[in-house]
């Protein structure tokens, strides 16, 4: 995945709807060390969660009867209304049109032509997360959808991404990158829908992974703060040990331990 030196198609934002931003806060607090930021009124009370000064989500209010509990995935764009009307000319919807927050940014929310939700963030003062692919952060991003070639098709025409394939024992993975980057940019993978049964009762969605220095630690930290843990502790070979988690609220997200970098 990228630095934050972010280029346009990369994920350059993530964050986190929820009922309780202090039951929230607890438990992200406890698990990876996030410290709360509030929102003042001129942001709506959206919040940032920051770890050692350095923000890497944002966080707001979303009560139960206006949506489900969820992280979101944004994607950077140099033009937020120019995406917007590919995503519609591609076969997508937008769920909320782009609008300027502030001077930090424009934003716009959609869903691609299988059913996902995502977001777009065009930088003004705010260029996108602090801190990216460090323990606590976020590393990497899954697209789970009943139609990855079409998925894949969507994406590529929005965001310009390129696609390979990844063979493992028993299958293929297919991991994304930017239009312009080499597999070293790559941020994220496009998952069957029905290939992860924890991940498919949530129809299709982006699953955001944060980085940890140990995953069965934090499976048992995540039991105890009252997560639930969807998928164990599992070692994939040369990714690394991954888990995935429902914190308290219901909002769906991953951890992985990644395998060290061979040193050239």
């Amino acid at each position: 995945m990228p630095d934050p030196a972010f280029v346009t198609g990369a994920p350059n934002w993530i964050d986190l709807g929820t009922p309780d931003v202090e039951s929230a806060t607890s438990f992200y607090h406890g698990l990876f060390g996030w410290e709360l930021v509030p929102g003042g009124p001129e942001t709506g009370g959206y919040g940032t969660y920051q770890l050692r000064g350095e923000t890497v989500a944002g966080v707001m209010t979303v009560p139960e009867d206006q949506g489900k509990p969820a992280w979101s995935v944004y994607f950077q764009t140099p033009d937020a209304d120019a995406t917007a009307r590919t995503v519609e000319k591609a076969g997508g919807t937008a769920a909320f049109p782009p609008m300027d927050v502030l001077d930090y940014g424009r934003m716009g929310g959609f869903t691609d032509n299988t059913g996902a939700y995502f977001g777009v963030w065009q930088p003004g003062t705010n260029p996108g997360l602090g801190v990216i692919m460090e323990t606590g952060s976020l590393i990497w991003s899954e697209l789970y959808t009943p139609d990855v070639p079409a998925a894949a098709a969507f994406f590529h025409t929005v965001f310009g991404w390129q696609t390979s394939e990844m063979n493992f024992p028993g299958g293929s993975y297919t991991v994304v990158r930017p239009a312009r980057g080499d597999d070293d940019a790559s941020f994220g993978g496009l998952v069957p829908l029905d290939q992860v049964p924890s991940e498919a009762a949530a129809g299709p969605h982006w699953l955001p992974y944060f980085a940890v220095d140990d995953t069965d630690a934090v499976v048992a930290a995540a039991e105890r703060l009252g997560g639930r843990v969807t998928m164990p502790a599992t070692d994939v070979p040369e990714v690394g040990r991954v888990a995935t988690f429902a914190d308290p609220a219901g909002a769906s997200f991953a951890v992985i331990k990644p395998v060290p970098m061979p040193q050239g």
